[in-house]
C-alpha cells in the first residue's frame, strides 16, 4: 500500500459535512493512494464531524483549518495545481485536465456548494458532464470519479510502479501501521520509533 502511495496527489474538502460523504471521500482517497488530505470548515458543527472523520481515518491524514486561504497557502508551498470541481460555465471536462502533476482537488459543501474564496484561488474549475435531468452528482460520487481518472492518468505514466514516498516518510508511516500501539506510547515519549527490517520487524527493543 505505501509503494502505491501519491504523496503530489491531494482532496480539499471545502466545508463538506455529512458523515456519510466524509467517509466516502476518505475511503476513495486511500483507494487510489491519497495519504494526506484536507478539510475546511467555518462552523463549530462542521468541523466536529470532520473531526471525528479525521480520528476514525486509520490510513490517512487529514488536515484541518479554519479557512481556505490557510490550505491553498500550503498546497502552493508544495507547487500543486488546485482544481476546484465547480458546475460553471468555463468549466473544463474533468478528463482534459492533466493530473499526473502536482493537484489538489477541491470539493465543495453539499448545500452551498464551493466558496468562491476557492474558485477565485483555482489553477482551473472542472465539471463532470451530466447528460441527464440532474445538475450535479453527489459530492462524494463526483469526487470518485475524478480520482479515478486521476488513477488511470497517473498509471499510465507509471506512477504506481515506483515508491513515491521519501524513505524517511515510508519509514515512519510502515512503523505507524504495522505498530500502532508501539509507536503512540513512543509518541507521546518523546521516543524516536526503532528501525525495521526488510519484512517489517523490529531490529531493536
Amino acid at each position: 500500500m505505501l509503494r502505491h502511495r501519491q504523496p503530489d496527489l491531494t482532496v480539499v474538502m471545502d466545508n463538506v459535512n455529512k458523515a456519510h460523504n466524509l467517509s466516502a471521500i476518505i475511503r476513495s482517497c486511500d483507494s487510489v493512494g491519497i495519504n494526506e488530505i484536507h478539510a475546511v470548515s467555518y462552523r463549530k458543527s462542521i468541523y466536529t464531524e470532520q473531526n471525528a472523520a479525521a480520528g476514525a481515518s486509520k490510513w490517512i491524514t487529514m488536515n484541518l483549518y479554519p479557512d481556505i486561504a490557510s490550505v491553498y497557502k500550503k498546497l502552493s508551498t508544495c507547487g500543486m495545481q488546485i482544481l476546484v470541481a465547480a458546475n460553471r460555465e468555463g468549466s473544463l471536462d474533468f478528463r482534459d485536465v492533466d493530473y499526473s502533476i502536482p493537484t489538489a482537488l477541491v470539493v465543495g459543501a453539499e448545500w452551498d456548494g464551493i466558496s468562491e474564496m476557492a474558485i477565485d484561488g483555482a489553477t482551473h474549475t472542472i465539471t463532470v458532464p451530466m447528460l441527464g435531468m440532474g445538475e450535479s452528482l453527489n459530492v462524494s460520487v463526483a469526487t470518485a470519479v475524478i480520482l479515478f481518472e486521476a488513477q488511470r492518468q497517473r498509471r499510465e505514466k507509471g506512477m504506481y510502479h515506483q515508491t513515491r514516498l521519501r524513505p524517511e516518510c515510508f519509514d515512519k508511516m510502515l512503523f505507524e501501521f504495522a505498530y500502532p500501539r508501539l509507536s503512540r506510547e513512543l509518541r507521546e515519549k518523546g521516543t524516536p520509533y526503532p528501525s525495521l527490517d526488510e519484512q517489517g520487524g523490529l531490529l531493536s527493543p
